[in-house]
């Protein structure tokens, strides 16, 4: 249990048996009335982000959340099976805990994997990966100015827009957070 004067960013509450992270919040004394703290809240599993306010110093459950570094080695059937690098012991995340971060997952990749009471809850990836283009149209002359994109396959199959210049076989640089390209390598 923790005070609403405790409540930092990335703190995990359990509320009403479920999992909230607090994405921002800001202490309110108004001039009339007591004070209280207006938080945005995530849901860990949904991803859904609603307002709460609480009374100041009401009493909330945290819940511990295990962030672990873990370096993903395969895939096996719908699961995601990730080795943790410290004690070498292996877990199953299913497909739909990993989520779209699959889109940039590539073998011997490091990740963090948050774990509550042993449930895997989510992963997060570096911000951004290094990739192989398997295929893209091929560029035409004079596409060497700004402002063109194209499609490209890239080796986890997913797909980026990149400039026209870009060729298959190059590597390069991806936001894993939205997917956009950053550059070459």
């Amino acid at each position: 249990m923790a005070s609403t004067n405790d409540l930092k960013n990335g703190l995990v509450l359990n509320l009403d048996k479920e999992l909230w992270s607090v994405v921002e919040f800001q202490h309110v004394k108004p001039g009339k009335g007591p004070a209280f703290v207006r938080t945005t809240l995530k849901h860990v599993l949904s991803g859904k982000v609603v307002d709460k306010t609480f009374n100041a110093g009401t009493k909330v459950e945290t819940a511990t959340v295990d962030k672990r570094a873990m370096q993903y080695l395969y895939q096996d059937g719908e699961d995601f099976v990730f080795m943790d690098l410290d004690t070498y012991e292996q877990i199953h995340v299913s497909g739909a805990t990993v989520g779209d971060n699959a889109n940039y997952l590539l073998p011997e990749a490091e990740a963090t994997v948050a774990l509550h009471e042993g449930v895997p809850l989510y992963i997060e990836l570096p911000t951004s990966v290094f990739v192989e283009v398997t295929y893209t149209e091929p560029g035409l002359q004079g596409d060497r100015s700004t402002g063109g994109t194209k499609p490209a396959t890239i080796e986890t199959g997913a797909t980026v827009q990149v400039p026209l210049f870009i060729t298959t076989g190059e590597k390069i640089k991806v936001d894993t957070r939205d997917g956009r390209y950053l550059g070459r390598s």
